[in-house]
């Protein structure tokens, strides 16, 4: 029982309007409490969590500085505690009490009731808590309801507190003014004040569990509930939601639907699952450097969550997820069970903690992706309590935030850690890429280690070493394209989401290791992805290497079907056009004097000149015979009659030679035509070039060049 000499005393001094004064010098909370609900007080198993948690991560002070003994026995809890909404409720008010404890301790001291009292050690922790509580509720009374089960150490300290209300009121006052502050929230350091404000309009992040509901299915039924789709939660009151621009399955919502939401189907069932963003970032990074078959190893997940979120991505793959560092047998059941009401089925766990697992281990030979999520100080999480439940961190976690910030000393003593480990992570020689990952702004942890570990020497291992890789992540604005000019994927603090800093580490391509096309053809083959698709022909080049250059022809016609199909249809151009030419030019075999070629050449040449349709090669003097005509645009080959080189010049495709007319025809008829044309005496086909005044009397063409020259293209096969 707890013994006061004073508390009769001041028992009959209570009187509600110089509590009600004093109450209005000493409120809790900087902001207006227009609209809030009143608060009632917490059940007493509440109380007791609390006081235990306290009771860990609270402020240890000198023996000079000491102002109230704490014991080191925990009060004894109750089955109800293990609830996760009493869970949250403790954290919160255990979180409360921390940030406020010297404040509390003077109030205490400075309404007598320490020197006035004999409290026992082990109950200072549940009084500094209700303390916290009771000036919360500006003192009033706290409502009990009728089925709730009493403690009785809960209720001797709530007499106490009590039978002291106007003291501590007055303690409590005067605090306020020697800090000539508005309120005891205004004592505290302004990095906690601005965290607090940033946790009040943190959205709620939650991922879809693509293995028992579609996303489509959970937006039809959360519009069923009232719930509208929007682009931006920020600054809404109403009941909605949007999807993130960084990860597709994640959902945001307004942080004050938490009540509402926790109580649907959809997070009872496992449908929707709460969790920071920055372990999203951190599971949808590995995604993407993954392949259908490669393995994850996952260090430091805190949450189950986390790699429950890993094994849904992969859920399609053949891949499986390795945890390492839980030695706890006793969790394997209910881990088990958590990951079969989620789905997931390709998790394995690994005892030893991940600094004591062999590089070489045959267990890990397919692990590709090492998703390393180390314990950091977590400054750029600004609701720490919802992150320890959400993420099982240390409660010192607690202590760090409580504070506004670290000291120097366990800031090192993290980032050792950190870079042992990634050192640790970039030895597995089978292991292609490490993504690194903390909820940290400092950078200390973040790009210090990781360039630090890119320093790590080489151990002679023949393996190419780690690169800095850009992220993989889309990146959403331009604020976020300017934190990540260095490779380095960063998100700052913001009233929208938590502090996060993402790394990604990739080995280098062996280059005596390059895979060749039909390697990846074949591979892709065995995993079903070309249904249909024959992988029996080899590729033009290989061919081409076994193939001699003087048997051009047959590599040709041992080539795919089209390529057999354009042998032929050269083939039997070259045999048409020396058909053909031969044709033309018999109408120039009969001698002709040199006085008269000389002067029809004078005169085409004199009549043709100013023309700018005449090819160049007319407007010289033509030679006697045709095929020393053919050395002046086609190059020389003395040891053959007749060249057709013109085939080559039509290899295209059929859009590209549509002719629809007789002069598109004669557009590409072979140059000895026109050459026969011009020594004709009268023109037999019309064209834009004009008609030679000097001809041979009394000659006259024959019909069969007309028919050649008119004769139709061939198609394209």
């Amino acid at each position: 029982m707890l013994n006061s000499t004073g508390e009769l005393e001041f028992s009959n001094e209570e009187d509600p309007e110089i509590i009600s004064q004093l109450t209005s010098l000493a409120l809790s909370d900087g902001k207006s409490s227009a609209g809030a609900p009143e608060k009632t007080g917490y059940p007493d198993s509440v109380y007791v969590m609390a006081a235990n948690i306290f009771q860990g991560i609270r402020i240890e002070k000198s023996a000079q500085k000491v102002l109230i003994k704490y014991g080191n026995e925990p009060l004894r809890s109750f089955s109800e505690s293990e609830d996760q909404s009493f869970q949250r409720l403790s954290y919160e008010l255990a979180f409360s009490a921390l940030k406020y404890q010297d404040i509390l301790e003077t109030i205490l001291i400075d309404s007598c009731i320490f020197p006035s009292t004999t409290i026992p050690d082990h109950l200072s922790s549940l009084i500094i808590v209700m303390l916290y509580d009771f000036q919360d509720r500006k003192f009033q009374t706290r409502v009990l309801s009728d089925n709730e089960e009493s403690i009785s150490e809960v209720q001797e300290v709530e007499n106490l507190l009590n039978s002291f209300k106007i003291k501590l009121a007055a303690a409590l006052a005067r605090c306020r003014i020697k800090h000539d502050a508005l309120s005891i929230y205004h004592i505290l350091p302004e990095t906690v004040r601005k965290q607090e404000l940033r946790a009040s309009t943190l959205p709620l992040y939650a991922w879809i569990n693509t293995c028992k509901i579609s996303p489509e299915e959970v937006y039809n039924n959360l519009k069923r509930r009232g719930y509208n789709k929007v682009k931006s939660v920020l600054h809404v009151d109403d009941k909605v939601f949007a999807v993130d621009q960084h990860c597709y399955d994640v959902l945001i919502f307004p942080s004050h639907l938490k009540n509402d939401l926790i109580n649907i189907d959809l997070f009872k069932d496992y449908k929707l699952i709460f969790q920071d963003k920055s372990r999203s970032l951190a599971v949808h990074s590995v995604k993407a450097l993954l392949n259908m078959d490669d393995d994850i190893l996952m260090v430091n997940t805190g949450s189950w969550y986390t790699v429950a979120h890993m094994s849904i991505l992969t859920n399609s793959n053949t891949s499986k997820v390795f945890v390492c560092g839980v030695q706890s047998q006793a969790k394997d059941p209910d881990l088990k069970t958590l990951f079969t009401k989620m789905g997931c089925k390709n998790i394995e766990i690994l005892r030893e903690t991940f600094i004591n697992i062999e590089s070489k281990d045959h267990r890990l030979q397919k692990v590709k992706v090492i998703l390393l999520l180390p314990r950091c100080s977590g400054l750029g999480v600004s609701n720490p309590v919802e992150f320890i439940l959400n993420e099982h961190e240390d409660t010192e976690f607690l202590k760090d935030h409580s504070q506004g910030g670290i000291s120097v000393d366990k800031l090192h003593i993290l980032a050792q850690q950190q870079y042992e480990q990634l050192t640790h992570a970039m030895k597995f020689t089978k292991a292609q890429a490490v993504v690194y990952c903390t909820c940290s702004v400092c950078p200390e942890e973040n790009e210090a280690v990781v360039k630090k570990a890119l320093e790590f020497p080489d151990l002679g291992n023949k393996v190419q070493p780690y690169r800095l890789s850009p992220p993989v992540l889309p990146l959403c604005s331009l604020k976020e394209i300017q934190l990540s000019t260095d490779k380095f994927f960063r998100m700052e603090p913001s009233e929208i989401t938590n502090g996060c800093f993402l790394s990604i580490l990739t080995r280098e391509r062996d280059p005596s290791e390059t895979v060749s096309v039909k390697d990846v053809l074949a591979r892709a083959a065995a995993k079903g992805l070309l249904d249909g698709i024959e992988l029996g022909k080899s590729s033009k080049r290989e061919k081409k290497k076994k193939k001699s250059k003087t048997s051009l022809t047959k590599a040709a016609t041992t080539d795919n079907g089209i390529q057999m199909k354009i042998a032929e249809f050269l083939n039997r151009e070259t045999k048409a056009s020396a058909n053909l030419s031969e044709t033309v030019t018999k109408p120039s075999l009969p001698q002709k004097n040199t006085a008269q070629v000389g002067a029809s050449s004078q005169t085409r040449k004199h009549k043709l000149a100013p023309h700018p349709a005449v090819p160049t090669f007319m407007k010289n003097t033509c030679p006697s015979r045709p095929r020393e005509r053919h050395t002046h645009f086609i190059r020389p080959r003395p040891e053959d009659r007749m060249v057709a080189l013109k085939p080559i010049e039509i290899i295209l495709p059929p859009v590209f030679m549509p002719f629809s007319s007789p002069q598109g025809i004669r557009s590409r008829m072979p140059t000895q035509h026109l050459y026969c044309h011009w020594v004709a005496p009268k023109p037999l086909v019309p064209t834009c070039l004009p008609t030679p005044s000097l001809s041979r009397k009394g000659e006259k063409p024959k019909d069969d060049t007309r028919s050649s020259l008119l004769r139709p293209p061939r198609r394209w096969l």
